[in-house]
């Protein structure tokens, strides 16, 4: 359900709406390479203004938060960044949320149309702690500048610093203004392909129902090992231990030969096997990239060998390993 108005940069030059859970910001402004390049190069800024925004006040939010989430952030420094996850009580992922504390609000940015759902099941675990939890989605915006970008903040915005470049919180009313100071928009389709290159996974395209963080390389950082007091807990200590997840992520270079990219979900298979072989996998997000042609991500079973070569629908593949086996 959306709680906002599509974003005004869709009136831009060339905009091109993007579709699905994405819909409401522009896939690309009629250049994709360009705008990778742009976007690689830390110039531009990507309008990330559907996405869910929720705040949580209150003097016990870090210590009520650290109950519930994969992540240790009991003592978040204001400013600094993290990533969290919430499990079901099998383990499986359920929400995944990218977090800043400014030292007052703990604000989160979240998957379009998942924050009502996350906020349903963080009120039901209020109990005597003093916060407060809102849907921030109406009012405030994300706004994405790369590594690198010069770009400064405009006072008032809620800076959310990674390795990545700057997630932006914004007055929702403050994105057009914003924009003059910014330099190009760069569309969704530049910044999942780099996404991709960067094997990044994304709730709802890398995840299904039962994905559980060891199979995407989340543990890293978004899961902290030596914490507990979490629902799914059990699941991650006891997988991690084994070492054994039952799928795994990987990195495909896809041939360049193919027109159409295969889409979200389609059959991964050995390619010894053929097209009628038995599926191994899915494709989880393609793309075309600047300097590398059609990439992938894909979850396919643990047992998989690494080295060999695959098809995703009908595409000849090679795998680069992502999680190892």
């Amino acid at each position: 359900m959306k709680t906002h108005r599509p974003s005004p940069f869709l009136s831009l030059p060339g905009a091109v709406a993007a579709e699905g859970v994405d819909d409401g910001v522009a896939a690309h402004y009629g250049d994709l390479f360009r705008e990778q390049r742009a976007l690689a190069d830390g110039t531009g800024f990507v309008d990330l203004s559907h996405r869910g925004v929720v705040a949580v006040t209150g003097s016990d939010r870090l210590a009520w938060l650290h109950l519930l989430l994969t992540q240790h952030v009991s003592a978040l420094p204001a400013h600094q960044a993290t990533e969290a996850l919430i499990l079901s009580a099998h383990g499986h992922i359920e929400h995944a949320l990218y977090l800043v504390d400014d030292g007052e609000t703990t604000w989160a940015h979240v998957e379009p149309g998942t924050q009502e759902a996350l906020i349903a099941y963080l009120e039901s675990m209020k109990f005597f702690y003093r916060v407060e939890v809102a849907d921030r989605t109406a009012d405030t915006a994300l706004v994405h500048l790369p590594a690198g970008s010069i770009t400064p903040a405009p006072a008032g915005a809620v800076v959310r610093e990674t390795p990545h470049g700057r997630d932006l919180f914004l007055p929702r009313a403050d994105l057009e203004s914003f924009a003059g100071s910014a330099g190009p928009a760069i569309g969704l389709l530049a910044h999942e392909a780099l996404r991709v290159e960067a094997c990044r996974p994304r709730l709802g395209f890398e995840t299904d129902h039962r994905t559980i963080p060891h199979e995407l390389g989340w543990l890293g950082s978004a899961v902290h090992l030596d914490k507990g007091c979490y629902r799914g807990q059990e699941t991650v200590a006891r997988v991690h231990n084994l070492g054994k997840p039952p799928r795994r992520l990987v990195f495909l270079h896809l041939d360049g030969s193919e027109v159409l990219l295969p889409p979200h979900g389609a059959a991964v298979r050995l390619a010894e096997e053929g097209e009628e072989g038995r599926k191994i996998g899915f494709v989880t997000t393609s793309a075309r990239h600047h300097e590398l042609g059609p990439i992938a991500l894909a979850l396919v079973k643990r047992n998989v060998p690494v080295d060999a070569p695959l098809l995703a629908d009908a595409t000849a593949a090679a795998q680069e390993v992502v999680v190892a086996p």
